[in-house]
């Protein structure tokens, strides 16, 4: 699969950052390119290929940057979920605990969380 023809090539629904196993992971300049391959391919084909950022992607600050990237390059229809998924596992424990913030006043604790 190429980045000026995202999905072409095997058929994708989707391109992905990277496994989020690697040393480097999801960065900005890399989720850039990619998204204007996107938006080009779209433009070109009128068929719309989604992305997933992974790896590196820990807490809900960090999925509104990415949130935000999206938005700016894609407009708010590459903002559904048949779009854009953020692929990070480790990202679910901070968004309990901000939730759980935002509704009692003061952060959890672990045993707050037993699911964490």
């Amino acid at each position: 699969m190429s980045a000026r023809n995202p999905g072409t090539e095997l058929g994708s629904d989707f391109i992905k950052t990277s496994t989020g196993k690697e040393t480097v992971n999801a960065t900005f300049p890399v989720a850039i390119v990619m998204l204007r391959a996107i938006r080009d391919f779209f433009w070109k084909t009128g068929n719309k290929i989604g992305f997933k950022p992974a790896g590196g992607i820990r807490t809900a600050k960090d999925s509104l940057a990415w949130l935000s990237l999206v938005k700016e390059e894609l407009g708010d229809e590459w903002l559904k979920p048949e779009l854009f998924r953020i692929g990070a596992s480790a990202l679910l424990l901070d968004i309990e605990r901000q939730i759980y913030h935002h509704v009692t006043g003061r952060y959890a604790a672990y045993r707050d969380l037993p699911m964490s």
